[in-house]
């Protein structure tokens, strides 16, 4: 009869698949400003730094000069006491957050907003950065950890330097438990069995004379959720050969 699959099970929902929001402090995002407050510059004191479970980086507790606390990303080498500065006219210093059209090319940059007032969205984990590559009159073009370069609004924000906590994936977990409590915070399953380990009743990569899939993993984007693993509505699968080109 088999049992359900994997990616059954979190599509279904359960408790094993979701990340504990009590351990959450706040959505850390950019603080909601006005065009004049963007373009001019305002100041914010920091307090503590705190660990929050489920993320790879440090949050910094700040209070902005009209009394308003919030969390916040810290750049690598913010210490409590610091200060950081909000605004067009801000430096150029670890810290601070600007538009992206204020950025000097080639500087190191995280939280970067899609959108002019979206918060932040990317490159927030411990140790990323992205780079100023270029400009022109519509976009500035960001070069991110992937090595794709993105066309980003402007008007964005972008905090300067490099997220805090670098050096958290270079500590050793030493033991399997460690792992697991890692990845429950962040509502994922540990340990995981591979498909191609079980039997064909359980998993569509099952069984077999050795442990390799029975049949190609190509699957329709259509399929249903029992079939639905693998390379999924796969244009083309295999490795890239380069094209030789005859004199």
């Amino acid at each position: 009869m088999g049992k359900r699959i994997t990616v059954q099970r979190r599509g279904r929902g359960s408790p094993v698949y979701k990340t504990a929001g009590h351990k959450r402090v706040e959505p850390i995002k950019y603080r909601k400003i006005s065009l004049e407050e963007m373009e001019d510059s305002f100041t914010a004191k920091v307090l503590e730094l705190r660990h929050e479970p489920g993320r790879s980086a440090p949050l910094a507790r700040v209070l902005f000069f009209d009394g308003q606390y919030k969390y916040v990303l810290p750049a690598e080498g913010m210490a409590v006491g610091d200060t950081i500065t909000y605004g067009a006219t801000a430096d150029i210093k670890p810290g601070n957050v600007l538009p992206l059209k204020d950025i000097p090319i080639r500087t190191p940059v995280f939280n970067l907003e899609l959108r002019a007032g979206d918060g932040g969205k990317l490159v927030r984990s411990a140790g990323g950065y992205a780079i100023i590559d270029s400009k022109d009159e519509k976009f500035v073009y960001v070069k991110l950890p992937s090595g794709r370069i993105k066309p980003i609004v402007p008007k964005a924000r972008a905090t300067i330097g490099v997220v805090a906590g670098g050096g958290v994936t270079r500590k050793p977990l030493l033991k399997a438990g460690k792992l697991y409590h890692k990845k429950k915070a962040k509502g994922q399953k540990y340990p995981k069995v591979r498909g191609t380990a079980m039997n064909p009743v359980n998993h569509p990569h099952g069984g077999g004379a050795h442990q390799s899939p029975p049949r190609s993993t190509t699957v329709s984007r259509n399929a249903p959720p029992g079939r639905k693993v693998g390379l999924i509505a796969a244009r083309r699968t295999g490795r890239k050969r380069g094209r030789i080109v005859k004199d």
